[in-house]
């Protein structure tokens, strides 16, 4: 029982700082901009450059665990993530600043595929649906609370303290993890570093030419290469893994519908919220005209429904099924985003803005614990390192996407000039996020709902039978 506590709480503390940090600077980048410089672009790399690196090495990361120790691995990840934040808190210039955001990305890529597995092996299968839930209610705030976490340490000290903030949390974590943690390992094999150099290379051609799709123009050279150059290695990738003796994602793995239904559902949903939650945290400071602590205060009735909802999520998710439950939270968090984009404008009253941030709120918690659990249902037990190290890159390659996408469809019909400019770009960006969400509840509905077990025959023949 101890170890089990143990494994939840270092496991969900470091799952909230690694994902504290996809959203934490997003009520900063007004204030990194004036102080660093950096226009739009620049912005979207200090998100992009995270959730990028963070997407493409975390299957990379659930390998490396497996074959040379989780908790060997898991500490190292949160070495290399504690350095990169520090990093970033002494980056001179927007360029530094990007370089260390990128290493943190890949101390996270380690460490948090790592966090599923060494929970699922500390918990009993009876009670996974709790911790779960637990561990789901800690990353689902972490990512909800990033703007307020990231605006209140704004206002009251400086921008660069939203990366100092994680070097003590850091520290602490590396002698409990490695004194209160049990190793495992998981099935020996090589490292498939051809895959993990093609996925890399595809993924950052195509994110790079969505993001400077419309600053260079979308039939620019870089912006061509970027997405021809992409797809062509992200189908060399998909050809290489299917040939592969030692894939890094093995394909067969798609075969289950559970498995893919969930993991589609995973990436729209994170490209949805993420590039939403970019954008809206700009829109409560720009054109609402709160500080970086307002704005992010404002976000509670959003922030504050994880917390709440989140563990009963996971305890209903035992009851009834994950399918219910995470078609649920996504279409409520597309019915959200639909409300704000009706009632957004530049002079829009926070009243207003309540209902839609309570509904978001619910549609994230319910969809964060119960899908942990359907991932790791869906796959053998020795397959699950690599089966969350898959759901948590697609993860982040839909928030690195989103930004990307929403950023461009913003600035193809808005821009920062003013408060009617800046809703003109955000109201068809706060669409497509809806409706990319939209279809992630479509997806999750095609996860196979739970099997009935047919009664044991001392039970069958307890039944009273019907009467001819």
């Amino acid at each position: 029982m101890r170890s089990m506590v143990w494994a939840l709480v270092i496991t969900s503390v470091a799952g909230f700082m690694a994902a504290l940090d996809n959203l934490v600077v997003t009520t900063a980048l007004p204030a990194i901009r004036q102080d660093l410089g950096g226009g739009l672009t620049d912005l979207e790399w200090t998100v992009s450059a995270y959730t990028l690196t963070f997407a493409v090495l975390l299957m990379t990361g659930a390998a490396l665990g497996d074959r040379f120790g989780r908790r060997r691995m898991f500490l190292a990840g949160t070495a290399v993530f504690t350095l990169g934040s520090a990093a970033a808190a002494l980056a001179p210039g927007m360029g530094e600043l990007i370089a260390a955001r990128a290493v943190q990305g890949v101390g996270a890529a380690v460490l948090m595929p790592l966090t599923l597995t060494l929970l699922t092996a500390a918990v009993p299968e009876g009670r996974r649906g709790l911790a779960f839930g637990i561990w789901g209610a800690v990353n689902g705030l972490a990512v909800a609370t990033g703007p307020l976490i990231g605006g209140t340490v704004v206002e009251h000290i400086s921008w660069q303290w939203i990366f100092w903030l994680n070097v003590p949390v850091g520290l602490l974590l590396l002698p409990f993890a490695r004194f209160r943690l049990a190793e495992s390992r998981g099935p020996a094999g090589r490292l498939d570093i051809p895959g993990t150099v093609l996925a890399s290379a595809g993924l950052f051609g195509i994110v790079y030419a969505l993001v400077r799709g419309n600053a260079d123009g979308w039939t620019s050279g870089p912006v061509l290469t970027g997405l021809l150059a992409g797809s062509a290695l992200v189908a060399a990738f998909v050809g290489w893994e299917l040939r592969s003796p030692a894939p890094m994602l093995p394909m067969r793995l798609f075969r289950s519908r559970a498995f893919s239904a969930v993991n589609a559902a995973s990436l729209l949903m994170f490209l949805g919220m993420f590039g939403s939650i970019f954008l809206l945290s700009q829109f409560l400071q720009g054109v609402g005209g709160y500080s970086p602590m307002e704005a992010g205060v404002r976000m509670l009735p959003w922030t504050g429904m994880p917390m709440l909802v989140a563990p009963v999520a996971g305890v209903l998710s035992d009851r009834v099924g994950g399918r219910p439950v995470v078609a649920a939270g996504l279409a409520l968090q597309a019915a959200g985003l639909a409300m704000f984009a009706l009632i957004a404008a530049p002079d829009v009253s926070y009243a207003a803005e309540v209902p839609a941030l309570v509904v978001c709120g619910v549609g994230m918690a319910l969809f964060f614990a119960p899908t942990a659990n359907l991932v790791m249902a869906s796959v053998r037990p020795h397959e699950q390192g690599i089966a969350s190290g898959a759901n948590n890159a697609l993860r982040e390659l839909g928030g690195a996407l989103g930004v990307a996408v929403l950023s461009a469809v913003f600035s193809a019909r808005g821009g920062y000039t003013s408060p009617q400019a800046f809703t003109d770009g955000l109201v068809p960006a706060l669409w497509t996020g809806s409706g990319a969400i939209a279809l992630a509840a479509v997806a999750a509905l095609l996860v196979p709902g739970r099997r009935r077990t047919a009664p044991a025959p001392a039970e069958a023949a307890a039944v009273p039978q019907p009467v001819a």
